[in-house]
Order: C-alpha cells, then structure tokens, then sequence
C-alpha cells in the first residue's frame, strides 16, 4: 500500500457538519426576517433555498458562475415564491450576511471528526484543509469547531483562483502545501468536486461517502472508500 505522508482533507462537510449547521441557521434566518409573514409553511421557503443552494454550487464548482451571483441567488429563489415580498438585490445580500453569521458560529462537526484528527496528527501527517468555500466565512467555522490548530496549511478555492475538481486547484494546493503528488492523499465527501478532482490531478482519493453515493458509474474509480470518519483509521 502506498505510503501517504500529505493528507490533502475537504472540510465542509467531510469534518465541519456544514449541512446540519446550515440547517439550524436558515431557520434562525427565516426568523430573524420575520418570513413567516409571506410564507404559509417555512418548508416551502427550506426546501426551495436547498433546491436553489445545491444547484447553484455545482455551477460554482465547475467555474460557470460567480461568488456574487451563488451569494444573490440563493436568496432571490426561494424568495421569489413568496407571497408579496419586495425581492430586492439587497434584501438578498442581507440576509446572505445573516445566514452566513449565522452558519460561520456553529461548532457542530460530523461524528468522529476530532478523534480522526487526533489520530491523523499522533500518526505524522501533515494536513492540509481543501475548500471552495468562502475566505472569511471558513476561517470562522474553523475557530467555532476548533480544528484550525490540526493543519498545516489552509487552501481555498479563492486564494488558488479555481474551485475544486479543477486541476489548477490541485496544482495550486500541492505548490502551497509542499506535498508530492505520488504520496498525497486527497480525503472528501464530494465524489465529483473532491474525488474526481484529485484522481484527474493523478492524486489518489479517499470518498467518505457519508451521503450513499453510487460510486460505480464514475469513469475513474476512488482510491479508497469509507460510510464512517473512524473508518478511515483502517487505512491510515
């Protein structure tokens, strides 16, 4: 088995619960703007933001759109099927600011997440935080669940100009962290952005496959696959 010693680690939701923060604050959101006013059931608005929130981070993903544009947009949607709301550019951006305060606070990680990380770091790794995230919000998350301290280097998608899967993105992550492509190994629960991305860089990839993807019909197939962070002590 190859010798890995850089462990390039996604970190919304392979260590940071970003989903289940995020859940808990679109409702602090939808509260704190008093939506119930032109929503009959907050679900419909939930239900329309996720909708809108994984299709738009897909195009962002693959480079076919905008911070700004995923930031604005996300609101604007499921606004728009509001009853009599004044959906304004502004009244997007706000609430964006909100929910991201909102999101940026919460310290829930997935399970296991910080005994993985004791174990990686007892073990000699040197890790690196991957992320398509945005700069200022991802620094916050980092101090609210306190993993910053467990990595060497801290790679966003803004600091290397591409999002992953693009080969840049690796390109730039190997020259800012110092690994060597042949012994990196590239841990995600994204199969396309995560897994994808590194197995076209030529690195290898661990899914975490905590949302019970169908892995078969991928043209390159993962390195390594786990359904639990404990898991991946098996390997490493």
């Amino acid at each position: 088995m190859m010798e890995y010693k850089d462990l390039f680690i996604d970190f919304d939701d392979t260590l940071y619960d970003t989903h289940g923060n995020a859940i808990i604050a679109l409702r602090e959101t939808y509260e704190a703007f008093h939506l119930e006013r032109f929503f009959p059931d907050p679900q419909f608005f939930y239900d329309a933001y996720w909708r809108a929130n994984i299709d738009l981070w897909t195009s962002y993903s693959k480079g076919e759109i905008t911070r700004d544009y995923l930031i604005v947009e996300r609101f604007r949607r499921p606004l728009s099927t509001s009853n009599g709301l004044d959906v304004t550019e502004q009244l997007c951006l706000d609430m964006s600011d909100k929910f991201l305060d909102f999101c940026s606070s919460k310290s829930g990680v997935v399970e296991g997440a910080h005994e993985l990380m004791d174990y990686l770091r007892q073990r000699g790794y040197r890790m690196h935080m991957t992320s398509n995230g945005f700069h200022e919000v991802q620094y916050k998350k980092l101090a609210a669940c306190g993993l910053r301290d467990y990595f060497d280097t801290i790679i966003l998608s803004e600091d290397a100009g591409a999002n992953k899967p693009s080969p840049q993105y690796f390109d730039y992550a190997l020259s800012l962290s110092g690994a060597h492509r042949e012994s990196t190994l590239m841990i995600g629960d994204n199969l396309q952005t995560d897994i994808m991305g590194a197995l076209n860089s030529g690195i290898d990839a661990l899914l975490f496959n905590r949302w019970n993807v169908d892995a078969s019909d991928c043209l390159l197939t993962p390195t390594f696959i786990v359904t639990s962070l404990k898991d991946i002590k098996k390997i490493l």
